[in-house]
């Protein structure tokens, strides 16, 4: 397994660039300079617990999230959601509610 400090990095990287930030604008968001962000990103160091809980704040993701790397197979993706929906119906209506949505856009 890699570094956890790597994993979480990426972890940080991903998020930010899925809300669209810079790394110079995440940083002054979180009252850090870019540097350290970036040293937070690429694994150098890790993150501090109050820097970790501004981050979660700002990108709207809880703390744990950061820490979520598993991969996952479509297998096991796919074993999840069926057994959600199988489950519960409240699920299945949203998924479908999602799919109807998206359903061009998907082919």
């Amino acid at each position: 397994m890699q570094d956890i400090k790597v994993l979480v990095g990426q972890r940080i990287k991903t998020i930010r660039k899925t809300k669209k930030l810079t790394q110079e604008k995440l940083a002054e968001l979180i009252g850090i300079e870019p540097q350290s962000l970036s040293y937070m990103e690429t694994g150098k160091f890790s993150p501090s617990p109050d820097t970790l809980q501004k981050l979660g704040e700002v990108l709207e993701v809880r703390p744990y999230e950061f820490y979520y790397f598993e991969d996952v197979t479509e297998k096991e993706m796919e074993q999840v959601v069926i057994g959600a929906i199988k489950h519960n119906k409240k699920f299945l209506k949203l998924v479908y509610n999602f799919y109807k949505t998206i359903q061009y856009e998907v082919k």
